[in-house]
């Protein structure tokens, strides 16, 4: 129960290098129980409790994993896997975790995985991704908590999606790579951790084609093998801590960042006065601190992301003028806004959509973490905030930023942790 003690109002200055995406080494994780050939070697991996969690329903699942956290490396040999059923007291920690029921089916034909758990932003059901193991001839059970999926084998078939789902997309890939005949995913979800498994999966001997388009095709293959493989930066971190520059002024460059991953939230940080500049290596990020407001509706990619949304409430609470946020990817993701107030934000929220006025100062509150984004945002506010803020429940931020503390503070910044 660590919480961070932030004392605002510092420029920053320097460079931050930006690891291995949280959103894509997950799936990727999960793809390696397709290798019944092999070990799979996993370079660019973050030190984020998600990680250890995942690579925890690894080992209970049979695999061997040797995690060289100063490395950044995971070596994972799925050799061994026999067992098929993800246990809720794993599952029910991470959303993630759901993940390995496309690869246990591709693999044994047969699934079964707890319902997810993971941060709480309204309703997230995984109805899309068994619709999508029915397509492929899986009879699917919903037993005791527990769903079930089994087939005599998978056939590749056309899964259509109303709305492009990120983790449904990834789960269907997973599922086919092992199938006979040639599945099709239309709607497809777009996203660049779609594009990151995709690659890794062809790089294991799968055909894949159209990832990072809405339409998907997969042709089954008999057997995938191991690999090596080094996963893309994380664009969420990258637009955390670009937020973080915008509010506070400064310099600072993100080594690693790819401008590619994220065009539309550099697209309104340039809106709001912020200089965002791709340079060889990375993304240079320089603000006077003095923003100008601007209106957000959240997307699924290429539109603005719904991770990065909390983050931009907090940079404009501080903005000239007013700006008008509305969340269309999930329900119940305002939950940020109450805490922003308590810094003195003047934030009014109805539904899916908030109205910012923004404000010339914040003050120095106690303010809670209630997910991972949203408490990415309160750090944000109070490094602008003028005194002294405490963020709880940093456990939150954990599951998905390293040593944000750290990397933070290498830059400038006033922030320590400390042990409840």
């Amino acid at each position: 129960m660590d919480k961070f003690v932030i004392n605002g109002g510092n420029e920053l200055g320097g460079e931050i290098e930006i690891g291995g995406s949280k959103n894509s080494v997950l799936p990727i994780l999960a793809g390696t129980i397709l290798a019944s050939d092999g070990e799979c070697i996993i370079d660019n991996v973050p030190n984020i409790r998600d990680i250890d969690i995942m690579l925890r329903v690894l080992e209970n699942l049979g695999a061997e994993i040797n995690w060289d956290k100063k490395e950044h490396r995971v070596v994972v040999s799925p050799e061994n896997i026999s067992n098929y059923r993800a246990p809720y007291d794993l599952v029910r920690q991470m959303r993630a975790s759901f993940l390995v029921m496309g690869p246990l089916l591709g693999r044994f034909k047969q699934a079964e995985v707890s319902l997810p758990g993971g941060c709480v932003l309204g309703a997230r059901p995984v109805n899309l991704h068994l619709k999508g193991f029915e397509s492929l001839g899986a009879k699917i059970t919903d037993e005791e908590g527990y769903i079930k999926a089994a087939a005599n084998k998978l056939v590749g078939n056309t899964t259509y999606f109303d709305r492009p789902s990120h983790t449904g997309t990834e789960n269907i890939m997973l599922a086919a790579v092992l199938g006979e005949g040639t599945t099709g995913i239309i709607n497809a979800a777009c996203d660049p951790e779609v594009v990151d498994l995709a690659n890794f999966l062809k790089r294991m001997g799968a055909k894949i084609s159209g990832a990072g388009s809405t339409f998907i095709e997969i042709e089954g293959v008999e057997k995938l093998y191991g690999c090596h493989y080094s996963t893309m930066p994380d664009r969420l971190v990258v637009g955390t801590y670009a937020c973080a520059v915008a509010i506070t002024g400064g310099d600072v460059m993100l080594k690693n960042a790819r401008e590619s991953d994220l065009q539309m939230p550099f697209m309104k940080l340039r809106n709001m006065g912020v200089e965002v500049t791709d340079e060889n290596g990375g993304i240079n990020i320089k603000s006077s601190g003095r923003l100008n407001a601007v209106d957000i509706s959240t997307y699924p990619f290429p539109g603005f992301p719904t991770d990065l949304q909390p983050c931009f409430m907090a940079i404009v609470a501080k903005a000239d003028g007013v700006s008008n946020i509305t969340e269309t990817v999930f329900e119940n993701r305002m939950s940020h806004a109450m805490e922003l107030s308590r810094l003195g934000a003047n934030i009014q929220v109805k539904g899916d959509k908030a109205v910012i006025n923004g404000v010339k100062v914040l003050r120095g509150a106690s303010i809670m973490a209630s997910d991972i984004r949203a408490g990415a945002a309160l750090v944000i506010a109070a490094l602008g905030a003028e005194g002294t803020s405490e963020v709880l429940r940093v456990y939150h931020i954990d599951r998905g930023y390293e040593n944000i503390d750290e990397k933070l503070a290498s830059v400038g910044a006033d922030i320590k942790r400390v042990a409840q």
